[in-house]
């Protein structure tokens, strides 16, 4: 399978935005997670990743600081019966709430729709991570940037490739309006061999005015093991 290059579609892309890769290590034994968030205004850029007992949560660094909470708090990553669930938004509940129903990762999005934040319309981007290490992604957005279509795209795999994942991010590149993510999530290449190795290179090639806060998770498939890593920019340097 030809891949692309991770970090160098990072280092070309100043604001990709939020996003997520899927896949699986390059031993071939742990399904691999990575989120991350940018930011442009102070608002989105006085956030932190924190653990919680399932997955991690948004939270505003300086609280004096924050001013709109609605599209910027939320759970990016929650677990459940060995599912990890992995979003840009509070679209994290509506799949945990789909999957407890016995409803399915597909249903949960049909749901919603990108996010009403005019004139930019965020996509919103969603994964699914199977017990056994099969994934899913998907992208809810405006159909040829109208608010008035959403155009809901599922992208499935079910023989992930050792070494192998897709990267699935909200925009194509800064702009005004921010223009929305086309085509299908990128094959990229995933041989660092732990969540830290992983996490250096994500984060240094992230553009360094604008990222926020990263997650990287190794899962062990045999043992359900979990190697996570956690930055943030906020607060790195005290």
């Amino acid at each position: 399978m030809n891949t692309c290059d991770l970090e160098a579609l990072l280092r070309e892309n100043a604001y990709p935005g939020r996003g997520i890769v899927l896949g699986r290590s390059a031993d071939g034994r742990s399904a691999v997670m990575v989120y991350f968030i940018m930011g442009r205004s102070v608002n989105s850029r006085n956030r932190v990743f924190l653990p919680t007992e399932d997955g991690i949560r948004t939270e505003a660094y300086d609280p004096a600081k924050l001013a709109d909470p609605s599209l910027i708090l939320y759970h990016p990553v929650r677990v459940w019966r060995g599912h990890t669930i992995v979003t840009n938004g509070d679209q994290t509940d509506t799949v945990r709430d789909y999957l407890c129903a016995g409803k399915s990762f597909e249903a949960a999005l049909r749901t919603r729709t990108f996010e009403p934040d005019a004139p930019n319309y965020t996509p919103r981007i969603s994964g699914l991570v199977l017990p056994d290490g099969r994934y899913a992604l998907s992208i809810l957005k405006p159909a040829g940037g109208d608010a008035r279509c959403c155009t809901r795209q599922l992208f499935e795999y079910d023989a992930p490739l050792a070494g192998a994942g897709h990267f699935l991010h909200t925009y194509m590149s800064d702009g005004a309006p921010l223009p929305a993510f086309a085509g299908e999530p990128k094959c990229v290449g995933l041989n660092a061999a732990t969540a830290a190795e992983l996490a250096g290179r994500v984060w240094d090639a992230l553009d360094e005015g604008n990222r926020v806060s990263l997650f990287v998770r190794y899962l062990e498939l045999e043992t359900g093991e979990a190697d996570t890593v956690i930055r943030n920019k906020n607060g790195e340097e005290a």
